[in-house]
């Protein structure tokens, strides 16, 4: 009878070899290789991993929701037809981005709209508790955190107070980033007559149920149908995560760009719930506030490719005087370090800003690894000072901004469901530029020569880091 060490031995070479030919199937040569080493180290609890993890899949019944919902956003643009730019004012070189865009995110461009930039965490806040208090029809939100915190009570109460006064109002929180916030204010806002949706919840035998690590990672609100929100601040107190304090960047949007905000609330509120996409009732007419042509784009991997990293490749490439980068989180794949490093061979001024602070001991091990090689291909990279830099943005030439909620990150690229506005608009360039600078002004700048003399076990600790890419 073969002994047990035996019985292993056989079983981690088969899992081994079997699994040599499998993972790398339809998988990225970065996730492949995160993979097969973490299985030839320990085949068994390796194979265990990449069974609830190692593949991308979404509920066969979600990608067909997707794709109703993505034809219901289409056919609900129909009535805004006078607000479609077939064109908007930008030189050659990036002329065609727009309608990328609008073929990996179903919304076409609208001019008329109104953007006011709101960095200040608390302002941000306040402005919206005063729109919700304003509020006469609707109140729409949509959270990655709802935490259960001060923040959070004072949007609470506000919701509270809109539906008492026969708002209809409905709160979409990711059911694991929200998981606290829902536990303590899910009930008193149901009381108060507020909807409330967990968004993507997890379990084995929940019908339509989602991975865990696919999560609704988007932050977005709509009130009557008139004001919109969007950009990477949470429903939360800035310092939730403790020597970390959180900077933020949102737009607070009017015009008919708005109308495509709603669009992707309710098109994940019928993907969540399987319920109405009332096209009616939450599709005000919207008249023009102001002149900036503007674009929603949503990602995540109902859309079964990655269109939001498309998109920021696509503008890498098509950038031709400057591009000012700003994440949270840098843990790219190699197509976008090609297109970072084409941009600088082409006399692109690259500038990438981080926060110097991280909250995730991991991911920014993992992050600081690429520095030595977008140093070393001219890309200025800044580390922030202040605080944590949470704010995700991107400028382009003269031409484009770019904010929202998706990270340069593998995990926001093809696990998250995120959404980016996309501002078609010198001045309102200028004035995302103007946040860019004020934030360079606080940075480092980090030094090709001092980086490399960073200690061996620095190096070596990043370098490991960086192995975990795919997963982190």
């Amino acid at each position: 009878m073969p002994s047990w060490s035996l019985l292993y031995l056989v079983s981690a070479w088969t899992i081994r070899l079997a699994m040599l030919f499998y993972v790398p199937q339809q998988r990225s040569a970065a996730a492949s290789r995160t993979w097969l080493l973490l299985i030839f180290l320990l085949p068994w609890p390796g194979l265990a991993l990449y069974a609830l993890f190692g593949r991308i899949r979404v509920p066969r019944e979600r990608i067909e929701q997707q794709k109703r919902a993505s034809q219901r956003i289409m056919d609900a643009q129909t009535h805004l037809l006078p607000h479609v730019v077939c064109q908007p004012p930008l030189p050659d070189h990036l002329a065609h981005l727009p309608h990328l865009a609008a073929k990996l995110g179903d919304f076409e461009v609208f001019e008329g709209n109104a953007v006011e930039l709101l960095p200040d965490y608390q302002g941000s806040i306040d402005r919206l508790v005063s729109d919700i208090d304003a509020a006469r029809n609707h109140v729409h939100l949509l959270t990655y955190i709802f935490a259960a915190d001060a923040t959070a009570e004072r949007v609470a109460e506000a919701l509270i107070r809109a539906a008492k006064r026969g708002v209809h109002t409905r709160v979409m929180a990711d059911a694991v980033g929200s998981r606290p916030g829902l536990a303590r204010l899910a009930p008193r806002l149901r009381q108060a007559g507020v909807e409330v949706v967990a968004m993507l919840p997890v379990g084995f035998f929940r019908h339509n149920a989602a991975r865990f690590d696919l999560r609704n990672h988007r932050k977005l609100a709509v009130i009557d149908g008139h004001i919109g929100y969007a950009g990477s601040q949470n429903i939360v107190d800035p310092n939730f995560v403790p020597g970390h304090p959180n900077e933020e960047l949102v737009a607070r949007v009017t015009g008919p760009v708005v109308a495509q905000i709603q669009a992707v609330l309710l098109a994940d509120y019928y993907i969540e719930t399987d319920g109405a996409l009332d096209t009616d009732r939450f599709f005000p007419d919207i008249p023009p506030t102001g002149q900036i042509a503007a674009q929603i784009l949503p990602s995540g991997p109902g859309y079964q490719r990655e269109n939001g990293a498309e998109l920021f490749i696509a503008l890498l490439y098509a950038a031709r005087q400057r591009v000012v980068l700003t994440t949270p989180y840098f843990v790219p794949d190699e197509p976008f370090l090609a297109a970072l490093r084409s941009a600088t061979r082409r006399g692109v001024e690259v500038r990438l800003i981080v926060s110097g602070h991280g909250n995730q001991r991991l991911t920014q091990f993992a992050q600081r690894s690429y520095y030595e090689d977008l140093l070393a291909a001219g890309v200025h990279i800044h580390l922030y000072r202040p605080h944590f830099l949470h704010a995700k943005h991107l400028t382009v030439d003269d031409s484009i901004a770019l904010l929202g909620s998706t990270n340069i990150d593998i995990r926001s690229f093809a696990l998250n469901a995120e959404v980016s506005l996309i501002l078609y608009d010198r001045e309102a360039v200028q004035r995302l530029r103007a946040v860019q600078d004020r934030c360079l002004a606080a940075s480092d700048e980090l030094d090709l020569a001092t980086w490399r003399s960073r200690p061996p076990s620095q190096r070596v600790l990043q370098n490991l880091a960086r192995l975990a890419d795919s997963v982190l």
